[in-house]
């Protein structure tokens, strides 16, 4: 009996009990289904956090202030701000894995160009800390040495702030040259900045408004970051391939010891790799994908006893029938694989049935919750072929079963 004729016959004896059938293949359908949307969903989540570290930059940490105590009273993290831009100059001149520090002061104001106004964070930089976030231009320029020693009334905006105060038509070229306010002082703008996107908390990157590190401190923030060049934090680019704990602990040792701290003192900074928390965060996320795919593998098995069951409940039904087909001729092997076929058709009929599902169910999920999905092939293709092999293993013993039976035993069978 070739293989066709074979298929046929299964087609016709599932077709007989239709609603059993159906049961039957419930099991390897929502298995099927749950692995592929759970698998879809971590790889969505995987994928957002690989464009958090590429928009982060690369080997990235940050030193922000830490807790001080004035007087006997502990203040908390970053109530004093204890760095300065002489603290960034020394971690870029006397740790060699450091490619480049930047020096920053932030803060926030309304912004105006024209009949608009937004709300926007203000960064005070230098160009280093584009270099540092591997921030590129979608137009225009970066700031110059001029402007950067004299308090140039310059500023480089981002995409969100472009788009709310010069509306969604106007090209990034048409910007540059045109004069904002940004807390009542008159800025020219000179560079618009590629996308980002939002960060690993949620916050949108291109809201966000840069101006010179010299400008920010005397003419928008004033005395508060005063004579002793004080500024909020430090980001630092580490050399790509270099040992970033190895770069930490060379940081805190060096401001250590410009800050005077003695030993037993606890820091009054906090030094963090950004990069590896990223990266944590990703490999939880991996983790919980696997997690969530195992778990639902086991609706696979739970399909395949399923399987099985109605496989033995079959044989033993047709018991009469098998001992015709062998009193005609049949051999052992043609009923093995005809109750085979019928076991392998279930599972890659729940199999085809559960992919259509799976992707429908990602795609909902997608769509009703704001998660980012992603429909990864392999998986389909694993999930089916997995369920295949689940029709070939629990309806091997059934199908086995069928091809020992005595034919004389089988016509006795009532």
């Amino acid at each position: 009996m070739d293989l066709l004729s074979t298929f046929r016959i299964a087609l016709r004896a599932l077709r007989v009990n239709k609603l059993r059938s159906a049961l039957t293949m419930l099991g390897i359908i929502i298995g099927v289904a749950a692995v592929i949307a759970m698998i879809a969903v971590g790889a969505g989540a995987q994928s957002r956090v690989e464009e958090q570290i590429k928009s982060l930059g690369a080997n990235v940490m940050i030193v922000t202030p830490g807790t001080t105590t004035s007087s006997g009273v502990r203040l908390g993290t970053g109530a004093v701000q204890t760095l300065t831009e002489d603290d960034a100059r020394a971690i870029a001149l006397e740790v060699p894995e450091i490619h480049t520090a930047a020096p920053l002061i932030r803060g926030s104001g309304q912004i105006v160009a024209g009949n608009a106004n937004w709300a926007s964070p203000i960064y005070g930089v230098t160009n280093d800390y584009f270099e540092v976030r591997d921030w590129t231009l979608a137009t225009g320029r970066w700031f110059e040495p001029a402007e950067l020693a004299s308090s140039g009334k310059v500023a480089v905006i981002g995409q969100t702030v472009a788009r709310q105060l010069f509306g969604e038509d106007t090209p990034p070229e048409a910007i540059v040259d045109q004069v904002i306010r940004v807390r009542k002082v008159p800025l020219t703008v000179v560079g618009v900045l590629d996308r980002k996107g939002q960060s690993a908390m949620g916050q949108d990157q291109d809201d966000v408004v840069f101006v010179p590190l010299s400008t920010s401190r005397t003419r928008l923030f004033g005395i508060t970051y005063g004579k002793l060049r004080r500024v909020h934090s430090v980001m630092i680019k580490v050399h790509v391939g270099a040992d970033m704990k190895a770069a930490e602990d060379k940081i805190r040792e060096l401001m250590r010891q410009r800050h005077r701290l003695q030993a037993g003192q606890e820091d009054d900074f906090t030094t963090r790799n950004l990069t590896e928390l990223l990266q944590a965060q990703e490999a939880s996320s991996r983790a919980m994908t696997y997690l969530l795919a195992a778990i639902a593998s086991v609706s696979l098995l739970v399909g395949g006893i399923g399987i099985m069951n109605i496989m033995l409940v079959s044989v033993t039904e047709r018991t009469r029938e098998i001992g015709l087909r062998m009193a005609v001729g049949a051999r052992g092997r043609d009923i093995l694989s005809q109750f085979l076929v019928e076991a392998v058709t279930l599972s890659c009929i729940g199999g085809i049935i559960g992919v259509v599902l799976g992707v429908a169910t990602a795609e909902m999920v997608g769509q009703s919750a704001g998660w980012r999905t992603e429909i990864d092939t392999r998986a389909v293709v694993l999930a089916f072929g997995f369920a295949a092999l689940i029709g070939v293993f629990f309806g091997f013993y059934p199908a086995r079963k069928a091809a020992r039976l005595e034919p004389i035993e089988a016509l006795r069978y009532e």
